[in-house]
């Protein structure tokens, strides 16, 4: 499991993603599920991957064509005209890789090699843009109503970003809420763990404004985390008293 998120501002863009991969207990890993390319001046892609490893790296690899001669490779995402394009693309590769990998392996294992994508970016002259790419190849835009995707677990991030969003937030303000999102999760599910990675992408600038990897020695993380806990034990003794007795 995983836990990602893509966040639309005013000012642009935001996601975090963590990196724990497992195949049980005793099988942790850490992988790399945030990619981004940039050309600068003219436009910045990224993508960020939940579900069957095999999978979402099968695509991430056709993306960048990893199995040609570094001479021929192309990445088709910086020759595509628009985001609507880019998602379009995306979510072919997706859905043609998991029908390939369903197809060798038998339908006895339909729905093993499942994945999903967020993919977010701005090309030049043109707005930023997130989408959700589900296994199917299709896909959804956020939009004011819907301004941000999560994919992996998502449930207990997801109260926070609710209460806390807002379009207009400064981007600081914006890692601060992921942060929180993501401790929470982390605390409640062990299939998602630390190493985060974050970036920032902010209107028009077509290069990663903020990018980082934060690890659990990481002070801000570590005062967030903490901070996050005391403010929820004050918050709860601070609510008015349950009694058994009416009055």
């Amino acid at each position: 499991m995983t836990y990602c998120v893509g966040m639309m501002l005013d000012k642009g863009l935001v996601m975090m993603s963590d990196t724990r991969t497992n195949s049980g207990v005793d099988n942790i890993s850490v992988f790399r599920k945030m990619h981004s390319w940039a050309v600068p001046g003219e436009r910045i892609i990224a993508v960020m991957t939940a579900g069957n490893l095999a999978t979402t790296q099968g695509v991430i690899s056709q993306l960048e064509e990893r199995n040609k001669a570094p001479s021929e490779r192309h990445n088709s995402l910086l020759e595509a005209p628009t985001m609507f394009q880019v998602a379009t693309i995306v979510g072919k590769l997706l859905r043609d890789t998991i029908a390939s990998a369903d197809a060798i392996n038998g339908e006895e294992a339909a729905g093993t090699f499942t994945a999903s994508i967020i993919v977010a970016g701005q090309i030049n002259g043109m707005e930023p843009r997130l989408f959700l790419i589900y296994p199917e190849g299709n896909f959804i835009e956020a939009s004011f109503d819907t301004p941000f995707f999560q994919i992996g677990e998502t449930k207990y991030g997801r109260p926070i970003i609710l209460r806390g969003y807002d379009r207009d937030m400064s981007f600081e303000d914006a890692v601060k809420l992921l942060m929180v999102s993501f401790d929470s999760t982390i605390k409640a599910n062990l299939s998602v763990g630390l190493p985060l990675d974050l970036l920032v992408i902010e209107r028009d600038q077509f290069e990663p404004t903020h990018q980082r990897r934060v690890t659990a020695k990481d002070p801000y993380y570590q005062a967030v985390s903490a901070g996050w806990s005391e403010a929820l034990k004050n918050a709860f003794h601070s609510l008015p008293d349950y009694s058994f007795y009416t009055t």
